[in-house]
């Protein structure tokens, strides 16, 4: 697979990022013509200012990394990540509201941020380290009524990041009526081919530069 850095979010959320790390990343997003960066919400005019001459897009998170703060938050955050620049936006759910069976909810919250940000491509982060394959099927259906583009698998904050099994799973329950992104704990060019293969649209990884030049990303 030589196209692989395509499929990769240049990625980089941990709390300690500072402002330099963030223009370290866009640099490399844009040396190795990666498919976006993927920052948190503070750093989305300052990711977008970097590569504002450039195709990579923009990736923002909302509600990180554990999906538990309001509605209303998620909206704002949401809509003025739009405004600095972002071109697409990963939102983790409510995991506790899914769990507690209080779906319209989770529903009503990804129809919400969907609205506030158009046209823009969003994600749901659904973590399956906390859930069950039942949980992962329902909520799979549930982000695809609601409208949201994307099943993201994890924040890479969980107990584990992205399985084959899990794209699988969810490719076998959605076919191609949502796109995936795998993220978390994919670090070579072998995983992440395993992940596309089994129909990952998207990567997520802090790796992007091991990755694209792992020999294994040239074999067929």
């Amino acid at each position: 697979m030589t196209n692989l850095q395509t499929y990769i979010e240049h990625t980089l959320l941990k709390a300690t990022a500072t402002t330099d790390d963030i223009v370290a990343l866009c640099d490399e997003a844009k040396k190795y013509d990666f498919y976006g960066v993927c920052v948190n919400s503070c750093y989305a005019y300052l990711a977008a200012n970097e590569l504002k001459n450039y195709p990579t897009k923009v990736i923002v998170t909302v509600g990180f990394p554990l999906g538990t703060s309001s509605t209303i938050s998620k909206i704002e955050e949401a809509g003025k990540a739009i405004n600095d620049g972002a071109d697409e936006i990963d939102m983790v759910i409510n995991l506790g509201y899914l769990k507690s069976e209080i779906t319209k909810s989770v529903s009503e919250e990804i129809r919400a941020v969907k609205k506030a940000i158009g046209r823009r491509k969003l994600k749901a982060i659904i973590e399956t380290c906390y859930l069950t394959q039942a949980e992962i099927k329902s909520v799979c259906e549930l982000i695809r009524l609601a409208g949201a583009d994307f099943v993201k698998t994890s924040t890479g904050f969980g107990t584990r990041g992205a399985t084959v099994k899990d794209i699988i799973f969810i490719k076998k329950k959605l076919g191609d009526q949502l796109q995936i992104k795998a993220s978390g704990g994919i670090k070579t060019a072998e995983k992440a081919i395993e992940m596309i293969n089994a129909g990952a649209n998207r990567i997520g990884t802090s790796n992007g530069v091991a990755i694209v030049y792992d020999p294994k990303n040239h074999e067929e």
